[in-house]
């Protein structure tokens, strides 16, 4: 069999896609939503990059314990 149910769609709905969207928001508002949409795909794109980095803010904490007369203040 082998028929792919969602293909790709071609020029055609892309421009009808497009016509829709014109007719629904107006002209005035697609730069803006066209802004909004790329800064928050921006954000989640630094979010995910943020999330897949490893936390080194535990690092000076476990040195800071290591040592006790830096925390209790007591000399």
């Amino acid at each position: 069999m082998g028929v792919a149910l969602f293909a790709q769609p071609g020029w055609q709905e892309l421009v009808l896609i497009l016509v829709i969207v014109l007719l629904l928001f107006g002209a005035k508002k697609l730069p803006d939503l066209a802004r909004s949409l790329g800064k928050s795909l921006s954000e989640f794109k630094r979010g995910r990059e943020e999330g897949a980095k490893p936390d080194n803010a535990e690092t000076p904490a476990k040195r800071d314990d290591a040592d006790p007369d830096a925390t209790s203040g007591t000399a």
